[in-house]
């Protein structure tokens, strides 16, 4: 029992996870030091106020409510999100569209209903695999097949003089 719960922990994606936390949480702390020593003090100049959301709050009766405590945590969940789409989304979607190959489409994933019993069939197929009658197959599905298959020779085929 133990030897499992040692190859759980030491596999890869675990140790990876366990990284990928702890430097989320680091991540989060400089994001919040960012927005509390920056961004905060500049919406208070913007905006005429303090600036220092933290202690905003209000009571009713005997209950405090800190709304200022949700405010900061808003305004640095923001920066965080924009940081994050900006500098690692945005450039990951970008490198992998760039070493992205165009899948070739594969015929046969095409289907349609047989016409005499009614089962599905690949559209290229010129007869039914189930009840065995010959039928057309569907143009379109063909040519694409063909083309396929011209542009395999054509790749296959060393450049002759």
């Amino acid at each position: 029992m133990l030897n499992g719960f040692k190859d759980f922990i030491l596999r890869g994606n675990v140790v990876s996870m366990a990284i990928g936390l702890a430097v989320g949480s680091a991540f989060t702390a400089v994001v919040t030091g960012f927005s509390k020593a920056f961004i905060t003090p500049l919406i208070g100049l913007a905006t005429g106020s303090v600036g220092d959301f933290s202690e905003a709050h209000f009571t009713i009766g005997k209950t405090d409510f800190p709304y200022g405590l949700a405010i900061a945590a808003a305004i640095a969940f923001v920066i965080t999100a924009a940081v994050l789409y900006f500098l690692i989304v945005v450039p990951m979607a970008k490198i992998q569209e760039r070493f992205a190959r165009a899948e070739a489409a594969d015929p046969k994933s095409e289907k349609r209903d047989c016409p005499r019993c009614f089962t599905e069939i690949p559209a290229v197929a010129s007869r039914c695999a189930h009840c065995t009658s010959e039928i057309e197959p569907v143009p379109t599905a063909l040519a694409k097949l063909t083309t396929d298959a011209a542009d395999a020779t054509r790749v296959a085929v060393p450049y002759q003089r």
